[in-house]
C-alpha cells in the first residue's frame, strides 16, 4: 500500500505555447509599423512617414498587440507612451529587422550583387567641415552600387556606436573617443573644436590674453551629455558644467544665449562669427582636435556593400588629405 504521508510526485506543468509562433511577412510589416510609431512618437506622426492613414496605423498596432498578447503603448490625452513591454518589443524589433536585413545582404553577397538598403549614421555638423569627403564617398559608392538604397541618419556618438553594434545601422562616422572590441575602425578626417561665447557674454568683445584654464572655471560651461572628446576635455580641465546639450546644435543654442561657454567645430561656428553673434575665446589655447573614424561591426563579416562603402570613404579622404 502506498504511504499516504509521502509527497506526491511532481507533475511537470504544460509548456505555454508562444503567442507569436512563426514570424510571417505580415508580422514583419506590423513590426515595421510599430518601429515607425515609436521613433516618430505617435500614430499621427507616423502617418506621414508610412504614407498610410492614422486609423490604419492604429489598427496595425492593435493587430500586433493581439498577435503578441501584450499592450505595447498607451495613447490618449496624455499623449503616446510605450509600456515596459512595448519598450522590450521595440528593442527586439530592432534586432529582428537588423537580422532580416543581414540575411538579405548575405544572399546578395552569395549572388555577387549589391542591393537592398545601407543605413549610415553620421555625427552631426560634418557637412560644413572642409576636411570631410563623405559626399564624394557617397558619389563613388552609388556609381559602383546603383541598386543599393542609402539611408543617412544623424545621431549622437553613443547612439551610433550602439546602433552599429546591434545592427540597426551598418556604418557609423563619429569622432574617435574610445575603442570597442566589437567594432572595426578606419581613420577619415580631422576637426578642430574651439571655445566660443555668445553676444552678451562677459567675455564677448573683451580682452582674452590673460585667460587661462583656471580662470575659465569661473564661467558657466555647456557640454555634451555623453562620453565624447568634449566630455573628456571638460572633465580633465574641471570646467564648471552648468548646462548640457546632446548635439552640436544644442550647444550652439546655449552659447548663443550669452550665458555659457561651449566648444563647437570651427567650420560650424564660422557663420555665427561672421554675423557677430559668437566669438572664439583665445583660440590658440582653448581648442582640441577630433579625429573622425568610420566604424562597422567586426562580426558577422560586413556585407559586400558595407565593405565597398567603407573603401569609398577611405579613398575619398585619403585623396582629400593628399590634395591639401
Amino acid at each position: 500500500m502506498p504511504d499516504a504521508s509521502a509527497p506526491a510526485p511532481s507533475v511537470p506543468l504544460p509548456r505555454q505555447r508562444a503567442v507569436l509562433g512563426q514570424v510571417a511577412d505580415m508580422d514583419l510589416r506590423l513590426l515595421q509599423v510599430f518601429k515607425s510609431v515609436v521613433e516618430c512618437g505617435g500614430m499621427a506622426a507616423a502617418e506621414l512617414e508610412l504614407n498610410i492613414g492614422t486609423s490604419t496605423v492604429s489598427r496595425h498596432v492593435k493587430d500586433l498587440e493581439a498577435r503578441l498578447g501584450l499592450t505595447l503603448c498607451r495613447r490618449g490625452r496624455a499623449g503616446f507612451a510605450l509600456t515596459p513591454e512595448g519598450q522590450r518589443v521595440y528593442e527586439e524589433t530592432l534586432r529582428l529587422l537588423a537580422a532580416v536585413r543581414g540575411f538579405r545582404d548575405g544572399i546578395d553577397d552569395i549572388h555577387a550583387r549589391m542591393g537592398g538598403q545601407l543605413a549610415v549614421a553620421v555625427f552631426d555638423k560634418t557637412a560644413s567641415n572642409p576636411a570631410a569627403r563623405i559626399g564624394q564617398a557617397i558619389a563613388a559608392f552609388t556609381a559602383q552600387a546603383p541598386d543599393v538604397q542609402l539611408q543617412l541618419h544623424v545621431a549622437s556618438i553613443n547612439a551610433i556606436e550602439r546602433g552599429v553594434i546591434d545592427g540597426s545601422w551598418q556604418v557609423g562616422i563619429i569622432p574617435a573617443h574610445r575603442a570597442s572590441q566589437s567594432l572595426v575602425y578606419a581613420d577619415l578626417f580631422g576637426e578642430t573644436m574651439q571655445l566660443y561665447c555668445g553676444a552678451g557674454h562677459p567675455l564677448f568683445g573683451a580682452q582674452h590674453a590673460a585667460l587661462d584654464w583656471d580662470a575659465l572655471r569661473a564661467h558657466p560651461f555647456a557640454g555634451l551629455g555623453y562620453h565624447s572628446p568634449n566630455m573628456e576635455l571638460s572633465h580633465q580641465a574641471r570646467l564648471t558644467r552648468s548646462a548640457t546639450g546632446f548635439d552640436q546644435e544644442s550647444i550652439a543654442t546655449l552659447v548663443l544665449s550669452g550665458r555659457y561657454l561651449g566648444f563647437l567645430p570651427d567650420h560650424y561656428a564660422e557663420s555665427f562669427e561672421r554675423q557677430g553673434r559668437m566669438q572664439a575665446v583665445r583660440p590658440e589655447l582653448f581648442f582640441y582636435r577630433c579625429q573622425f573614424v568610420s566604424l562597422v561591426r567586426r562580426s558577422p563579416t560586413p556585407s559586400r556593400a558595407v565593405q565597398v562603402f567603407v573603401q569609398c570613404l577611405e579613398r575619398a579622404h585619403a585623396a582629400g588629405a593628399a590634395g591639401r
